[in-house]
């Protein structure tokens, strides 16, 4: 069971009471007070369930006391038991939500992601399957509220795509959609067969927090930039002007072409977007090995070329092999109905680290 130290609630409590006093001064400079407001909105949750652990706490004891004097009268002493296993199933409810909300965020969570989406193995069928996972995240986008603009993408000849890159704007979005970074497997008998084998198709999903122009310096010396003409499908000449380009970051060798807009000012400005996330996500990747210690979570490393998941259309199901889920819902959840199916895995994830938070306590 998990049980929040008494000091640490009292620490708690005392900081919010402090940022609280403070602001009730009104002689505080304005940065100063925007920065005190921000920490005690994130804070003021966290004291509300340190107080209700507290007041739990406070009231076992009081029981606990009238239970153990031998001068308390009959009547009590069951009013007081009854209240007492009431709240012995309370109370570790408590615990678990503060804990919870003590749990390390990351500062990434609330941030658009970058939605990019390649078929793998299988040709023509995992192009097609590519397509599927970026409508049923379209989908559920839009259930949510969110935003869906497609930077760039490559169609593939029989439908679907051979790559496309998504960026997705609202609350919450790299939170809800985190865990989908990896290999996700289709099985399923394709149009093109006419035998009706079952075949094995994949594509890779990667799912990276946006970064903003601060959390990134590019330097212009370190870019190289290559303008071209595009074109489309056989190699045809899309328009007769240079709008294509090519940007390549040379200390790191990452590469972002852009062609889809006409002009090349346009796709300039989408290649930086998605160059500064891949370089934002690349120094989030060098930060969190060198922690020391830092553990993988249950749910998965975030490694691409971890398979994740499998779509198996003869069963109807889908199987999420890093937390042994299978939900035989297989139309739904590519109609973007995946609630259930990531509300698992963040649920898996918390009890991981909750986890990791006892051991380590």
């Amino acid at each position: 069971m998990i049980s929040i130290p008494a000091d640490r609630i009292a620490a708690i409590r005392a900081r919010r009471d402090e940022m609280q006093a403070q602001m009730a001064t009104g002689d505080l400079p304005a940065d100063r007070f925007v920065a005190i407001s921000k920490e005690y909105a994130e804070i003021e949750p966290v004291a509300q369930a340190a107080e209700q652990v507290q007041l739990l706490r406070d009231e076992v004891a009081g029981l606990e006391a009238i239970l153990a004097d031998p001068d308390s009268d009959a009547e009590m002493r069951e009013m007081a038991r009854d209240e007492l296993e009431a709240l012995k199933v309370q109370l570790p409810e408590a615990d678990r939500a503060l804990a919870l909300k003590l749990l390390p965020r990351d500062a990434a969570d609330e941030r658009p992601a970058m939605l990019e989406i390649r078929a793998g193995t299988g040709g023509d069928e995992a192009a097609l399957f590519a397509g599927d996972l970026f409508r049923m995240y379209a989908r559920f986008a839009e259930n949510q509220g969110w935003k869906v603009e497609i930077i760039s993408a490559s169609p593939a000849d029989m439908g679907g795509y051979k790559e496309v890159i998504a960026s997705v704007n609202g609350q919450g979005v790299f939170a809800k959609l985190k865990f989908e970074s990896g290999v996700h497997r289709v099985q399923r008998v394709p149009v093109t067969e006419s035998g009706g084998r079952i075949h094995t198709s994949a594509a890779t999903v990667a799912v990276l927090p946006e970064a903003e122009d601060v959390d990134v310096q590019i330097d212009d010396k370190d870019l190289r930039i290559d303008v071209f003409r595009s074109s489309g499908p056989g190699g045809q000449s899309v328009n007769t002007t240079d709008s294509a380009v090519r940007i390549t970051h040379l200390p790191s060798g990452l590469v972002v072409i852009q062609q889809d807009e006409k002009s090349q000012h346009k796709n300039k400005a989408k290649a930086m977007k998605v160059l500064r996330t891949r370089l934002y996500e690349l120094e989030r990747e060098r930060l969190a090995n060198a922690r020391a210690g830092e553990r993988k979570s249950m749910v998965g490393s975030g490694d691409r070329s971890e398979r994740i998941r499998t779509y198996n259309f003869p069963q109807g199901r889908v199987t999420d092999h890093r937390i042994n889920l299978t939900l035989h819902r297989l139309p739904e959840i590519l109609e973007g109905q995946m609630d259930e199916l990531l509300g698992a895995l963040i649920a898996e994830d918390e009890a991981s680290r909750l986890a990791n938070l006892h051991d380590a306590g």
